[in-house]
């Protein structure tokens, strides 16, 4: 059985998988974040060092240039080879992240729509007017209810890719897949996560955002801006990245820039832990006790 380890950033997940992979013996770590996959783009993504990679056989990081556009069902297969290979290994795998949608669809099967490049082209152009998100939510609200009532009016890049399979295949973005509400049964994974203390984590996030500061992480948001082939819409939404580039392209003062990269990140780490609170099968860990200890006796002996 596979171990699920998931929970709202800055909680310690991928210090504490890590961990485990060191204390029992064929564990292998797939890291299951949306930004991690990009090259190039290091501390503020959280990645493991270079040293913790060599202890420990890590998947699905550093897999594409910034330039590239990655999408979940990309992740879903690439991640699912590997799954298959770790197995044919004889080994077991720790799948560990914060990107709720990528688990479900490498967890559930979800069934992942189509791309219609045109479609997000002429959304994106609409996003790009004023009062253009309004509107765009506004069509979905008539299009989609139900999709709409799942997505926070301020959300442009799930607004569009609403819109996008709505328009392009003519059913509602809701209608694909089991659904995000269900949660079937698995006994390929076990379901582990670590809960949200907001009070704690939102001072954790602040030191750790200054810290990454003090790390390089402006240098390496102005020599991603530099790299050949630009930088994807997708890598563009990256916490901390975005808000670095609006100063160094747009000229926002850096104090303000790193002042909404914090505020974005609280409010992401709460909308993260209200996505994974609503799963049943999730055995949420006691981070007040030894985590690694609880870890250990829920996952080395099945």
């Amino acid at each position: 059985m596979h171990l699920i380890l998931v929970g709202p950033t800055a909680t310690g997940k991928s210090g504490l998988a890590h961990s485990l992979a060191k204390t029992l013996p064929g564990i292998e770590i797939i890291s299951v974040d949306s930004m991690c996959v990009y090259r190039h783009m290091d501390i503020a993504t959280a990645k493991p060092s270079l040293d913790e990679q060599n202890e420990v056989n890590y998947h699905m990081i550093d897999i594409v240039e910034p330039h590239e556009e990655y999408t979940v069902s990309r992740f879903q297969s690439e991640a699912l080879d590997v799954l298959k290979s770790i197995e044919l290994r004889g080994n077991r795998a720790i799948l560990v992240g914060g990107t709720g949608l990528y688990m479900r669809a490498l967890t559930d099967g979800l069934s992942i729509p189509a791309r219609w490049p045109s479609i997000v082209e002429s959304l994106t152009e609409e996003l790009n007017r004023e009062g253009g998100i309004e509107l765009l939510y506004k069509r979905l609200t008539e299009l989609d209810p139900v999709a709409a009532s799942r997505i926070t009016p301020q959300n442009s890049r799930r607004i569009i890719r609403a819109l996008e399979v709505t328009i392009g295949c003519g059913r509602p973005f809701s209608s694909f897949g089991p659904g995000l509400e269900s949660y079937p049964p698995s006994t390929r994974f076990m379901f582990t996560g670590i809960p949200l203390d907001y009070e704690t984590y939102a001072h954790d996030i602040e030191l750790r955002f200054h810290r990454w500061m003090e790390e390089g992480l402006l240098d390496e948001a102005e020599n991603l801006l530099k790299l050949p082939g630009g930088i994807s819409r997708t890598a563009r939404q990256a916490l901390g990245y975005k808000e670095l580039f609006l100063h160094l392209e747009d000229g926002l003062e850096l104090d303000d820039a790193i002042e909404q990269a914090i505020a974005r990140t609280r409010v992401f780490a709460r909308r993260q832990w209200r996505w994974f609170r609503r799963d049943p099968r999730i055995h949420w860990l006691d981070p007040r006790g030894d985590m690694l200890e609880q870890f250990v006796e829920l996952f080395g002996g099945q």
